[in-house]
């Protein structure tokens, strides 16, 4: 199933950048471009990177992406993110 149409990105695409280490909505977009554009699927990559792709720890930095229900674009999680 395609995540992000605009670059026909899918769920397992994304699903491989997060086991190769990508734990944030930013780091998908690095690898593959997932978000970059109309930003509609970030709330899907979301939901990918919280099935537990990523272990949190208590020295990672970042958002926990679990609470980013209201973000609608890769900018905005971006915010988020350097905010936290």
């Amino acid at each position: 199933m395609y995540v992000c149409n605009c670059f026909g990105v899918t769920e397992a695409q994304v699903q491989q950048h997060a086991d190769n280490g990508a734990c944030t909505p930013r780091q998908i977009a690095s690898a593959c471009k997932a978000g970059t554009d109309c930003g509609s699927c970030v709330r899907r990559i979301q939901a990918i990177l919280g099935r537990g792709a990523c272990p949190r720890s208590a020295h990672q930095s970042g958002t926990v992406l679990s609470g980013l229900a209201e973000v609608e674009t890769l900018a905005e999680a971006e915010v988020l993110e350097e905010a936290a």
